[in-house]
C-alpha cells in the first residue's frame, strides 16, 4: 500500500480516540505501535498480536488484545478481516475511505491470503448504486481458490 495514503499518524490515532471519548492507553499505544513496527506483516490476529506481546514480555492480556482491537477497528482505526475460516484478521487503515482498499486472494488450502491491489469494479459499483439508488462508499472483495505453490504441489 503506497505511503501517500497515511492517513493515521500517532496523533490522528490518539485524536481518533478522545474525539470518541476514549484515552490512549498505555495498551492501546502498545496495541498501535505493532501495527506500526510490524506494517509489512498484514491480517494480524488477536492471537498474531499477543504473540509479539509475549516476545516483547508485556503483560498485556489477550482479553484486553481482543478488546482493544475491537475498539480499534469499530472507531476506523483498525479494519477488521474475515477470510472464511473463523479468525478475525486486522490491519492498520492506512487509506483514505474514498480511495477503494485493496481486495484479497485466500488460498484455501493453506490459507495464504494474498493482497491484489487493482480495483476492477468501479463501474460495476457505479451501476449498482445507479439502480439501486444506494450510495456506496467502499467495497470488499475476497476471491477464494488456490495459490500457485498449492497448485504445483498437486502436478
Amino acid at each position: 500500500m503506497s505511503e501517500n495514503h497515511q492517513l493515521f499518524g500517532t496523533e490522528d490515532l490518539r485524536g481518533k480516540l478522545t474525539e470518541r471519548g476514549y484515552k490512549m492507553t498505555p495498551q492501546r499505544k502498545e496495541i498501535l505501535q505493532i501495527f506500526v513496527d510490524h506494517s509489512d506483516y498484514h491480517h494480524m490476529s488477536a492471537e498474531d498480536v499477543y504473540g509479539i506481546l509475549r516476545e516483547k514480555k508485556s503483560e498485556i492480556g489477550l482479553a484486553t488484545v481482543y478488546r482493544s482491537l475491537d475498539l480499534l477497528s469499530e472507531l476506523g482505526i483498525l479494519i477488521k478481516m474475515e477470510f472464511g475460516d473463523g479468525c478475525a484478521r486486522y490491519e492498520l487503515n492506512t487509506s483514505d475511505p474514498k480511495i477503494h482498499h485493496h481486495h484479497h486472494l485466500i488460498c484455501l488450502k493453506c490459507k495464504k491470503v494474498i493482497e491484489f491491489e487493482e480495483d476492477l469494479l468501479d463501474e460495476l459499483e457505479a451501476d449498482v448504486a445507479k439502480k439501486s439508488g444506494f450510495q456506496i462508499l467502499n467495497h470488499e472483495v475476497k476471491f477464494f481458490g488456490y495459490c500457485s505453490d498449492c497448485r504445483g504441489k498437486e502436478d
